[in-house]
């Protein structure tokens, strides 16, 4: 066994770390204040291929692995985890399923500007009664000759507000229930198809999160995705790719929260030195360290699993989990290491604290990851 990362997965670290610590850290703080998409960013983590990462060259991807895709969103996500998830939704969310299962022709059209980071694209599954159980969905497809019509709302959509292609999972048969699921790629612009309210959030404040509306929407028939009935499937196994990128954006934060708690707690000083000769604040450090290097394991093995073509279901169910629990705890005791500065906008801590929740939420909560993990160990 072999834990050493290739000379192109640490080249890949050394890239987006240095692009993250010069352009984007500083950044970081004017997205989460001012609550705007990061266009500027986008366009330059394009340039730099992050776009579509794992998705190959002639598809407009740049042809690395999964654990590199890992790698690249837990570097960014250290810096701006707005910026991360953004990322994380273009790459596993929008690519891969047009990747895993379009056409040809889709993969031209939509995967390659898509991949490239000409075009932003979002994911839309979840509805106002369609969170975790996802195959409530509301939203209906009716097939009227050559066109699909699109009616309903999607919620908390990720980059939803700004995106030029859509995801869009709808019933064409109710009767048939989750198998009567399927997926449109819907362009921005489309008559019917518009942009509803956009979400202030707690955390990850810079991601464009909308809500979408369909009314009347006509859809071509060749923007299905995959065949008719089967976008339950399409967004379960969309989903299982997703929990890498999240568990990465996890691990991206609590990374920062040990970076900045280990820099504060050796300048700190308290009863004439420094606090981090406090066992007290040693203790925490070490349990943050211990969280954050097994969150990092369980991802990257998630992702080497993807890269092997083998069931990573389970273990991407398991990276997530771990690591959204780990940066939760990691923000948690990095306010306290910080104190009443931990608790003031001054520093970064207490957006970490806040961008640090979300991630036992979005691509399946906590308690869903725990019923993924445990239908596996029981089939």
């Amino acid at each position: 066994m072999n834990l050493n990362l290739t000379e192109e997965q640490q080249m890949t670290r050394e890239m987006v770390r240095d692009f993250a610590e010069k352009e984007l850290k500083k950044r970081a703080i004017e997205i989460d204040r001012n609550e705007k998409f990061p266009f500027d960013i986008f366009k330059k983590m394009a340039e730099l291929n992050l776009m579509g990462m794992a998705f190959p060259e002639e598809y407009g991807g740049g042809g690395t692995d999964n654990v590199c895709y890992a790698i690249g969103v837990e570097e960014i996500s250290r810096a701006c985890a707005s910026t991360g998830v953004i990322m994380s939704v273009n790459n596993s969310l929008v690519c891969d399923p047009i990747n895993i299962f379009g056409t040809e022709k889709q993969k031209k059209e939509w995967l390659t500007p898509l991949a490239k980071g000409e075009l932003i694209g979002c994911f839309a599954l979840t509805e106002p009664g369609a969170g975790s159980d996802a195959g409530n969905q509301q939203t209906t497809a009716v097939k009227k000759g050559d066109k699909y019509v699109l009616n309903g709302n999607k919620i908390f959509i990720t980059s939803g507000g700004v995106a030029d292609v859509a995801v869009v999972f709808a019933m064409t048969d109710k009767e048939k229930k989750m198998k009567g699921i399927s997926t449109f790629l819907v362009k921005k612009g489309t008559p019917g198809f518009s942009v509803g309210k956009i979400e202030k959030k707690l955390g990850i404040r810079g991601t464009g999160s909308a809500e979408l509306i369909f009314e009347d929407c006509e859809i071509p028939e060749e923007n299905i995705l995959g065949k008719e009935g089967a976008g339950f499937k399409i967004a379960m196994m969309t989903l299982d790719g997703g929990r890498i990128g999240i568990a990465a954006q996890a691990v991206g934060i609590a990374q920062a929260c040990l970076d900045e708690s280990v820099t504060y707690s050796k300048n700190r000083r308290q009863f004439d030195q420094p606090i981090s000769n406090f066992q007290a604040v040693q203790w925490m450090l070490a349990d943050m360290a211990t969280a954050t290097e097994g969150a990092r394991l369980l991802t990257y093995k998630a992702a080497y699993l993807k890269d092997q073509k083998k069931r990573y279901s389970k273990e991407a169910a398991m990276a997530k989990l771990f690591a959204s629990d780990a940066a939760v705890k990691a923000s948690q005791k990095a306010v306290q290491i910080h104190g009443g500065y931990g608790f003031s906008k001054e520093y970064v801590i207490e957006r970490f604290f806040r961008d640090a929740k979300i991630t036992e939420i979005y691509e399946g909560t906590s308690e869903v990851q725990r019923m993924v993990i445990a239908a596996n160990i029981l089939s």
